[in-house]
Formats: structure tokens, C-alpha cells, sequence
């Protein structure tokens, strides 16, 4: 998917877009968001890890973690640059 039909998709969920980066190298420890979170890669690459479940994400790659799910991020040596849309979570069903 290339940025023009990922930032499509991502206004066509609600969400708001903006460009992100981490820095080389970086760990962020496990950790939740209150929103729901899409991103395409860019350049560099990103490693998620739920869990015992690692995915890596280099260019042109797409994720999601939706909100309140508990994840760790590792950079690679050249660090990441992004595309990230983030929506609030929905309420909870009652």
C-alpha cells in the first residue's frame, strides 16, 4: 500500500493522520494507548512485541494496535519514520 491509499484508508476510519519517528536504537517498554494506532513505514524499521508475539515492520509495511494493548517498540540503527493515524477508542458496549 503506498502513502496516498494509506492516508485514504486512514480518513475514511476517523482517524487523525500526522508523520512520526523514533530515534535509533530506542526500547520503549511495555505500554497502552487509549486510542486505536495505524502506521505505514516509511524508512527504517520498527519491531512490536506483544507479548510473546515479535512482528517487524520495515518500509511499505502496515500495522495496527488497537487501543489497550499492551506492546513494547524496538528501533533498528536507523531508527523509524512513519505515517501514524490514531482514532479514539471506541466506549465500551454496556
Amino acid at each position: 500500500m503506498n502513502r496516498a491509499e494509506f492516508e485514504a484508508d486512514l480518513k475514511r476510519g476517523g482517524y487523525e493522520i500526522r508523520d512520526g519517528g523514533v530515534e535509533p536504537n530506542e526500547h520503549r517498554e511495555a505500554h497502552t494507548h487509549d486510542f486505536d494506532v495505524r502506521f505505514l513505514v516509511l524508512e527504517g524499521s520498527i519491531t512490536l512485541l506483544f507479548g510473546n508475539d515479535r512482528r517487524a515492520y520495515g518500509p511499505g509495511d502496515t500495522g495496527d494496535v488497537p487501543a489497550g494493548t499492551a506492546h513494547e517498540e524496538h528501533t533498528g540503527a536507523d531508527g523509524v519514520r512513519y505515517l501514524i493515524g490514531r482514532r479514539a477508542a471506541p466506549a465500551p458496549a454496556r
